[in-house]
């Protein structure tokens, strides 16, 4: 009767470990849209001071057009969105081991980026600028010639200078900082000579803060931003850019381009 009873138990414990294995599986097995949508969370990897996009206002919110954008997108997918500061210069990292589903925060579109992570289609333009104080006297790249530049480790702005090999050799430095707001108040107290950083973000923090600083006319890449996702997160890639191409269509966007810009200039569905 033991044995009997025995037999049993072993049997049963049998089942509900292979069970717990299907239902591990199953869950394995989901894809990247289906594992969002049941955690009902989509988590977005971002520097939270990178003005206008994303950044932290004065409440401590973090508040931004990338925000607005993706809160639209995570409301139509159904989920809640939480927004996890990272290390920009460790953003992959962030993403490839899964504690943020995506970097979506003035992320620029390179091959080699491209490469290694799924993007959606671009939805800004944007370029790499110089910025200078305003009472510098410095008109041109060239003028920069044996000075000290500064730029955020971990940004498309190293790579910009690397693409522009005359303008790199000429420079007597290159400082990194860990983000663009300690670079601008290192140019503000002339530890640096000038900041190479986004076009977009640039131009907005000299808008809103009224330092003495401009944009040199000489640009030194072009680029685009997109939304970065795991190489075979292509589910949650198509159904984040299914839902911002119904956003352009249904104005939505235009509506949020206008509150942080004062004009529309995505480039979605465009």
């Amino acid at each position: 009767m033991k044995k009997v009873k025995m037999g049993f138990i072993s049997l049963c414990l049998l089942m509900a470990v292979l069970s717990f294995f299907s239902c591990t599986k199953e869950k394995s097995n989901l894809n990247s849209l289906e594992k969002i949508k049941e955690k009902a969370v989509f988590v977005l990897g971002l520097d939270d001071s990178f003005p206008p996009l994303g950044f932290r206002d004065d409440n401590n919110n973090i508040v931004g057009y990338d925000i607005d954008l993706a809160s639209e997108v995570a409301k139509r997918l159904g989920v809640k969105l939480e927004c996890q500061p990272i290390d920009w210069a460790a953003k992959e990292q962030e993403l490839n081991t899964g504690k943020i589903d995506c970097i979506w925060n003035g992320f620029t579109m390179t091959a080699e980026r491209e490469e290694a992570l799924s993007f959606t289609k671009p939805y800004l333009d944007n370029a790499q600028v110089v910025i200078v104080r305003s009472d510098s006297g410095y008109k041109t790249l060239a003028d920069l010639a044996g000075k000290t530049i500064g730029l955020q480790a971990g940004s498309s702005a190293a790579e910009a200078v690397d693409s522009v090999p005359s303008f790199k050799k000429s420079l007597k430095n290159i400082v990194e900082f860990k983000d663009n707001l300690t670079a601008f108040m290192d140019l503000e107290i002339k530890g640096v000579d000038a900041v190479v950083m986004d076009m977009v973000v640039g131009n907005y923090s000299i808008q809103t803060t009224g330092k003495p600083f401009v944009v040199l006319e000489e640009v030194l890449a072009s680029e685009k931003y997109g939304i970065g996702f795991r190489k075979g997160d292509v589910e949650l890639r198509d159904a984040v850019q299914d839902a911002l191409l119904a956003m352009a269509n249904d104005g939505t966007i235009a509506e949020i381009s206008n509150k942080w810009f004062g004009r529309d200039i995505s480039v979605v569905g465009k």
